[in-house]
């Protein structure tokens, strides 16, 4: 799971420098970098989780930063599927979509990770 923290915290880096760097000169917002935060935040919980002793705890700190990453652009995708009907949504729009699908698929399998642990933990005792 770690390695797989780090590939999303890669993901969302590139979401956020790419978004930025489309965005029209002269008009950039630097808000567009926050899933680049927000991805170097879980590649770093990823590299902390390589230590077994530290694991648990920086993979449940990944998956609270994970969550808190969806609510805040969920927005982004009912965004994009409603205004894809009557126009073309903003690039924003796209970058908050990118990183809430993201963000809830990363979670979607961090629960499942815990879960397939405590099955392994209550089997082996």
């Amino acid at each position: 799971m770690p390695l797989l923290t780090i590939v999303f915290g890669a993901l969302l880096i590139v979401i956020g420098v790419g978004g930025y760097a489309m965005q029209d000169p002269g008009h950039g917002s630097p808000t567009a970098l926050i899933p680049a935060a927000f991805g170097l935040v879980l590649a770093i919980c990823g590299a902390v989780a390589m230590k077994e002793n530290l694991k648990k705890h920086a993979m449940h700190l990944a998956v609270v930063i994970g969550l808190l990453g969806i609510f805040p652009t969920f927005k982004g995708i009912i965004s994009v599927v409603t205004q894809n009907f009557g126009g073309k949504p903003p690039l924003a729009s796209y970058s908050r979509a990118a990183m809430a699908s993201l963000c809830i698929v990363y979670v979607i399998l961090c629960v499942n990770s815990f879960i397939q642990a405590r099955r392994a933990r209550k089997l082996a005792s």
